[in-house]
């Protein structure tokens, strides 16, 4: 059993869920029609993506481990998503700028992931980047149009600037299983996404006409390896409570 390759794998996983399942509180909520269908849609894709990797880490894992025990029967200290997918959704501009900031990265990551040793990484990545092509597109065109919006619009999208960047420097702070897999060949350099990372959002921010925050903030870490805020908590308490209160329950 490899349990670098599984913590990498959950990793990954973990991100696209938890965000997810943020995002899916928008249904029946956006501020147009047209748009709660799409961030619906979106939440829909990172749940379809965080299968794909569950299995993938329930087979390297072997046993009775499956995709649901993965999602619905860790602990909090087990998941290993990154601090800014956890976050409340506060309003419209900061549920588009947490999309958008982490959508850049993901895209870089699966891009980098083609080129994986390990086949079945390179395949998901390959499949999933066309979905997340669209999402990156979709949040960048809301942050432009929020920022270069109203007073309000643009007030707000500032505001949620200002809450959020603190979080992103954690995408480019490996973890040991992302350094281990990185230097196998079967994972990525992330710290080597960051530059990268930064042109595309200070291109976007600067249509958008929002200022571009320095690049020395502090940043909050420890989500990667189990440290998290007291929203995964909550979250993991709703998303939970089926397969807890009801063990092996099936549809």
């Amino acid at each position: 059993m490899n349990q670098t390759l599984i913590n990498y794998v959950l990793h990954l996983a973990d991100n696209t869920l938890i965000l997810s399942q943020r995002n899916s509180e928008w249904c029946g909520h956006g501020p147009v029609l047209e748009q709660d269908i799409a961030i619906t849609n979106i939440s829909l894709d990172l749940i379809g993506q965080a299968r794909s990797l569950y299995q993938y880490a329930a087979t390297l894992q072997g046993g009775n481990v499956t995709e649901d025990t993965l999602a619905y029967l860790r602990d909090e200290r087990a998941f290993k998503n990154c601090l800014l997918t956890e976050l409340p959704n506060g309003d419209w501009g900061q549920t588009i700028l947490r999309q958008f900031f982490f959508s850049t990265y993901q895209h870089l990551l699966y891009e980098k992931l083609l080129n994986s040793k390990d086949e079945t990484l390179a395949a998901i990545a390959e499949k999933s980047l066309k979905e997340v092509t669209y999402h990156v597109r979709w949040s960048s065109e809301w942050v432009i149009r929020l920022g270069d919006g109203t007073e309000e619009s643009h007030q707000r999208i500032a505001k949620a600037l200002k809450e959020l960047w603190s979080y992103t420097g954690e995408f480019f702070i490996p973890a040991d299983y992302e350094t281990a897999t990185a230097n196998e060949g079967t994972g990525v350099e992330i710290a080597a996404l960051q530059q990268p990372w930064l042109n595309k959002i200070q291109d976007v921010l600067q249509e958008a006409t929002l200022p571009m925050p320095e690049a020395k903030t502090y940043m909050h870490t420890g989500g990667k390896t189990g440290i998290h805020t007291e929203n995964l908590g909550y979250i993991l308490a709703e998303m939970q409570h089926l397969q807890r209160s009801y063990p092996g329950v099936e549809w």
